[in-house]
Protein backbone atom coordinates (compact mmCIF):
# COMPACT_ATOMS: atom_id res chain seq x y z
CA UNK A 1 0.00 0.00 0.00
CA UNK A 2 1.08 3.79 -0.67
CA UNK A 3 1.13 6.23 1.74
CA UNK A 4 -1.37 9.14 0.37
CA UNK A 5 -1.98 11.05 3.52
CA UNK A 6 -0.23 10.73 7.42
CA UNK A 7 -2.81 11.65 10.25
CA UNK A 8 -0.59 10.96 13.04
CA UNK A 9 1.46 8.42 13.91
CA UNK A 10 -1.37 5.92 14.17
CA UNK A 11 -3.94 6.27 11.41
CA UNK A 12 -2.92 7.12 7.67
CA UNK A 13 -4.66 7.62 4.32
CA UNK A 14 -3.57 4.73 1.79
CA UNK A 15 -3.78 3.44 -1.56
CA UNK A 16 -4.41 -0.29 -2.35
CA UNK A 17 -5.05 -1.17 -5.80
CA UNK A 18 -7.48 1.11 -6.87
CA UNK A 19 -8.70 2.25 -3.60
CA UNK A 20 -8.67 4.76 -0.66
CA UNK A 21 -8.50 2.59 2.53
CA UNK A 22 -7.56 4.12 5.47
CA UNK A 23 -4.58 2.09 7.72
CA UNK A 24 -4.59 1.89 11.31
CA UNK A 25 -1.58 0.48 13.91
CA UNK A 26 0.84 1.62 16.11
CA UNK A 27 3.85 3.96 14.56
CA UNK A 28 2.55 3.34 11.49
CA UNK A 29 2.51 7.04 10.04
CA UNK A 30 5.57 8.10 12.10
CA UNK A 31 7.69 9.15 9.68
CA UNK A 32 5.48 8.50 7.13
CA UNK A 33 5.41 10.46 3.81
CA UNK A 34 3.06 10.77 0.65
CA UNK A 35 4.08 8.31 -2.00
CA UNK A 36 6.13 6.16 0.34
CA UNK A 37 5.36 2.67 1.03
CA UNK A 38 3.62 1.48 4.16
CA UNK A 39 5.38 -0.95 6.51
CA UNK A 40 3.16 -3.84 6.14
CA UNK A 41 4.10 -5.46 9.65
CA UNK A 42 3.12 -2.09 11.44
CA UNK A 43 -0.58 -2.47 9.52
CA UNK A 44 -2.81 -3.61 12.55
CA UNK A 45 -6.30 -2.94 10.50
CA UNK A 46 -7.45 -1.62 6.87
CA UNK A 47 -10.63 0.30 6.87
CA UNK A 48 -12.64 0.22 3.02
CA UNK A 49 -14.69 3.11 3.21
CA UNK A 50 -18.61 2.36 2.56
CA UNK A 51 -21.47 4.09 0.99
CA UNK A 52 -19.17 6.45 -0.78
CA UNK A 53 -18.50 8.40 2.43
CA UNK A 54 -14.74 10.43 1.82
CA UNK A 55 -12.06 8.75 3.38
CA UNK A 56 -10.51 12.02 4.11
CA UNK A 57 -12.89 12.39 7.07
CA UNK A 58 -13.39 9.23 8.45
CA UNK A 59 -9.32 9.12 8.87
CA UNK A 60 -9.45 12.09 10.87
CA UNK A 61 -12.16 10.59 13.28
CA UNK A 62 -10.12 7.64 13.35
CA UNK A 63 -7.16 9.73 14.20
CA UNK A 64 -8.57 11.54 17.46
CA UNK A 65 -9.36 7.34 18.80
CA UNK A 66 -7.29 5.83 20.83
CA UNK A 67 -5.52 2.83 18.97
CA UNK A 68 -5.60 0.71 21.80
CA UNK A 69 -9.65 0.88 21.75
CA UNK A 70 -10.45 0.54 18.22
CA UNK A 71 -8.54 -2.42 18.78
CA UNK A 72 -10.31 -3.37 21.44
CA UNK A 73 -13.33 -2.61 19.55
CA UNK A 74 -12.49 -4.46 16.31
CA UNK A 75 -11.45 -7.67 18.23
CA UNK A 76 -14.22 -7.86 20.25
CA UNK A 77 -16.52 -7.45 17.50
CA UNK A 78 -14.27 -10.34 15.33
CA UNK A 79 -14.91 -12.57 18.59
CA UNK A 80 -18.76 -12.09 18.80
CA UNK A 81 -19.38 -12.66 14.84
CA UNK A 82 -19.29 -9.70 13.56
CA UNK A 83 -16.37 -9.67 11.81
CA UNK A 84 -17.96 -8.80 8.77
CA UNK A 85 -19.21 -5.43 9.66
CA UNK A 86 -15.63 -4.72 11.12
CA UNK A 87 -14.77 -4.83 7.17
CA UNK A 88 -17.20 -3.59 5.30
CA UNK A 89 -18.46 -0.33 8.08
CA UNK A 90 -15.76 1.17 9.05
CA UNK A 91 -18.23 4.23 10.33
CA UNK A 92 -19.56 1.64 12.83
CA UNK A 93 -16.47 0.83 14.24
CA UNK A 94 -15.20 4.22 14.36
CA UNK A 95 -18.76 4.83 15.89
CA UNK A 96 -18.71 2.09 18.81
CA UNK A 97 -14.52 3.15 19.40
CA UNK A 98 -15.15 6.65 19.86
CA UNK A 99 -18.47 5.83 22.28
CA UNK A 100 -16.45 3.31 24.33
CA UNK A 101 -13.73 5.89 24.72
CA UNK A 102 -16.06 8.21 26.04
CA UNK A 103 -17.38 5.54 28.02
CA UNK A 104 -14.20 4.57 29.49
CA UNK A 105 -13.64 8.25 30.29
CA UNK A 106 -16.87 9.12 31.89
CA UNK A 107 -16.45 5.99 34.52
CA UNK A 108 -12.72 6.99 35.16
CA UNK A 109 -14.47 10.40 36.02
CA UNK A 110 -16.95 8.81 38.00
CA UNK A 111 -19.60 9.85 35.45
CA UNK A 112 -22.77 7.87 35.51
CA UNK A 113 -25.21 7.85 32.24
CA UNK A 114 -28.57 7.35 32.15
CA UNK A 115 -29.93 5.94 28.89
CA UNK A 116 -33.46 6.84 27.79
CA UNK A 117 -35.57 4.11 26.22
CA UNK A 118 -34.58 0.55 27.27
CA UNK A 119 -37.26 -0.95 27.47
CA UNK A 120 -38.16 0.67 24.14
CA UNK A 121 -34.88 -0.41 22.02
CA UNK A 122 -34.92 -4.15 23.19
CA UNK A 123 -38.48 -4.39 22.10
CA UNK A 124 -37.75 -2.37 18.79
CA UNK A 125 -34.74 -4.10 17.76
CA UNK A 126 -34.44 -7.00 18.84
CA UNK A 127 -31.56 -7.85 16.94
CA UNK A 128 -29.44 -4.70 17.24
CA UNK A 129 -30.08 -5.48 20.82
CA UNK A 130 -28.70 -9.03 21.47
CA UNK A 131 -25.49 -7.90 19.37
CA UNK A 132 -25.01 -5.16 21.54
CA UNK A 133 -25.23 -7.37 24.75
CA UNK A 134 -23.01 -9.77 23.02
CA UNK A 135 -20.60 -7.01 22.15
CA UNK A 136 -20.79 -5.12 25.70
CA UNK A 137 -20.33 -8.69 27.73
CA UNK A 138 -17.27 -9.21 25.42
CA UNK A 139 -15.59 -5.82 25.79
CA UNK A 140 -16.19 -5.63 29.86
CA UNK A 141 -14.30 -8.85 29.65
CA UNK A 142 -11.16 -7.13 27.46
CA UNK A 143 -11.83 -4.15 29.62
CA UNK A 144 -12.10 -5.78 33.53
CA UNK A 145 -15.38 -4.95 33.18
CA UNK A 146 -15.59 -0.96 33.28
CA UNK A 147 -18.66 -0.45 31.19
CA UNK A 148 -21.70 0.04 32.60
CA UNK A 149 -24.83 -2.50 31.73
CA UNK A 150 -26.66 0.75 30.57
CA UNK A 151 -24.00 1.50 27.86
CA UNK A 152 -25.46 -1.46 25.94
CA UNK A 153 -29.01 0.82 24.79
CA UNK A 154 -26.08 3.08 23.09
CA UNK A 155 -24.34 0.13 21.42
CA UNK A 156 -27.54 -1.02 20.13
CA UNK A 157 -28.96 2.13 18.50
CA UNK A 158 -25.14 2.51 17.13
CA UNK A 159 -26.03 -0.97 15.44
CA UNK A 160 -29.49 0.52 14.42
CA UNK A 161 -27.95 3.50 13.00
CA UNK A 162 -25.09 2.20 11.05
CA UNK A 163 -28.05 0.50 9.06
CA UNK A 164 -29.49 3.74 7.65
CA UNK A 165 -26.06 5.50 7.59
CA UNK A 166 -27.98 8.72 9.47
CA UNK A 167 -24.64 10.24 11.10
CA UNK A 168 -24.97 10.72 15.51
CA UNK A 169 -27.69 8.87 17.57
CA UNK A 170 -30.13 11.77 18.05
CA UNK A 171 -32.02 11.25 15.20
CA UNK A 172 -32.02 7.24 15.62
CA UNK A 173 -32.99 8.13 19.67
CA UNK A 174 -35.88 9.80 17.95
CA UNK A 175 -36.93 7.48 15.59
CA UNK A 176 -37.16 4.98 18.88
CA UNK A 177 -39.53 7.41 20.58
CA UNK A 178 -41.42 7.93 17.19
CA UNK A 179 -42.01 4.70 16.95
CA UNK A 180 -42.88 3.46 20.34
CA UNK A 181 -45.92 6.51 19.75
CA UNK A 182 -46.99 5.41 16.88
CA UNK A 183 -47.71 1.73 18.15
CA UNK A 184 -49.14 3.30 20.62
CA UNK A 185 -51.53 5.13 18.49
CA UNK A 186 -52.47 1.90 16.99
CA UNK A 187 -52.99 -0.10 20.21
CA UNK A 188 -55.88 3.17 21.52
CA UNK A 189 -57.20 2.82 18.06
CA UNK A 190 -57.73 -0.75 18.41
CA UNK A 191 -58.53 -1.22 22.09
CA UNK A 192 -55.70 -3.92 21.77
CA UNK A 193 -52.48 -5.15 23.20
CA UNK A 194 -49.58 -5.34 20.05
CA UNK A 195 -47.32 -7.90 20.65
CA UNK A 196 -44.18 -6.88 19.26
CA UNK A 197 -42.40 -9.88 19.18
CA UNK A 198 -44.53 -10.50 16.59
CA UNK A 199 -43.76 -11.15 12.66
CA UNK A 200 -46.07 -8.39 11.72
CA UNK A 201 -45.21 -6.00 13.74
CA UNK A 202 -41.23 -6.55 13.56
CA UNK A 203 -42.24 -6.25 9.12
CA UNK A 204 -44.41 -2.87 10.36
CA UNK A 205 -41.46 -1.49 12.73
CA UNK A 206 -38.99 -2.41 9.44
CA UNK A 207 -41.25 -0.69 7.30
CA UNK A 208 -41.48 2.61 9.61
CA UNK A 209 -37.52 2.53 9.72
CA UNK A 210 -36.76 2.83 5.82
CA UNK A 211 -40.39 5.51 6.08
CA UNK A 212 -38.13 7.56 8.43
CA UNK A 213 -35.47 7.41 5.65
CA UNK A 214 -37.51 8.38 2.88
CA UNK A 215 -38.69 10.96 4.79
CA UNK A 216 -34.83 12.45 5.57
CA UNK A 217 -34.33 12.19 2.20
CA UNK A 218 -37.63 13.82 0.54
CA UNK A 219 -38.27 10.87 -1.35
CA UNK A 220 -41.29 9.49 -0.19
CA UNK A 221 -43.85 7.14 -1.78
CA UNK A 222 -46.06 8.92 -4.42
CA UNK A 223 -46.06 6.97 -8.00
CA UNK A 224 -49.06 4.42 -7.02
CA UNK A 225 -51.99 4.97 -9.20
CA UNK A 226 -55.47 6.39 -7.38
CA UNK A 227 -57.28 3.06 -8.25
CA UNK A 228 -54.59 1.39 -5.42
CA UNK A 229 -55.01 3.80 -3.24
CA UNK A 230 -59.07 4.02 -3.26
CA UNK A 231 -59.33 0.68 -3.02
CA UNK A 232 -57.08 0.35 0.10
CA UNK A 233 -59.26 3.52 1.57
CA UNK A 234 -62.66 1.17 0.91
CA UNK A 235 -60.93 -2.21 1.96
CA UNK A 236 -59.85 -0.87 5.47
CA UNK A 237 -60.97 2.56 6.43
CA UNK A 238 -60.65 2.11 9.89
CA UNK A 239 -56.75 1.20 8.96
CA UNK A 240 -56.92 4.82 7.09
CA UNK A 241 -58.02 6.28 9.69
CA UNK A 242 -55.56 5.36 12.08
CA UNK A 243 -53.11 5.56 9.16
CA UNK A 244 -53.83 9.10 8.83
CA UNK A 245 -53.47 9.54 12.91
CA UNK A 246 -49.92 8.02 12.43
CA UNK A 247 -49.23 10.57 10.03
CA UNK A 248 -50.19 13.21 12.02
CA UNK A 249 -47.78 12.36 14.20
CA UNK A 250 -45.18 12.21 11.81
CA UNK A 251 -46.07 16.03 10.99
CA UNK A 252 -45.37 16.92 14.48
CA UNK A 253 -42.62 15.09 15.46
CA UNK A 254 -41.02 14.72 12.21
CA UNK A 255 -42.05 17.84 10.22
CA UNK A 256 -42.86 15.89 7.13
CA UNK A 257 -46.78 15.61 5.57
CA UNK A 258 -47.02 11.88 4.44
CA UNK A 259 -48.10 11.13 1.16
CA UNK A 260 -51.28 9.53 0.19
CA UNK A 261 -49.07 6.53 -0.99
CA UNK A 262 -47.57 6.33 2.17
CA UNK A 263 -50.70 6.81 4.49
CA UNK A 264 -51.80 3.29 2.33
CA UNK A 265 -48.92 1.73 2.91
CA UNK A 266 -49.15 2.45 6.18
CA UNK A 267 -52.99 1.08 6.18
CA UNK A 268 -52.22 -2.03 4.87
CA UNK A 269 -49.36 -2.74 8.03
CA UNK A 270 -51.65 -1.54 10.74
CA UNK A 271 -54.68 -4.01 8.94
CA UNK A 272 -52.47 -6.80 9.43
CA UNK A 273 -50.79 -6.48 12.83
CA UNK A 274 -53.94 -5.92 14.04
CA UNK A 275 -55.00 -8.73 12.58
CA UNK A 276 -52.67 -10.80 15.13
CA UNK A 277 -52.43 -13.89 13.26
CA UNK A 278 -49.08 -14.61 13.96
Amino acid sequence: MKVLRVFNNNVVLAKRGNREVIATGRGLGFQAKPGMQLDDAKVVRVFVPDDGRDPDHIGELLSVIPPEVIRIVTDAMSSVGLADQVESQPTLVMALADHITGALRREHDGIAVEYPLQAEVQSLYPKEYAQAEALSDELNRRLDHKLPKGETVALALHFVNAGFATGDLSDTYRMTGVIQQMLTVIEQAYSMKLDQHSISVGRFITHLRYLFVRIRRGKQLKSEPSPIIDSIRTSYPKAMNCAYLIGTVASLRLGASLTEDEIAYLALHISRVTAQKD
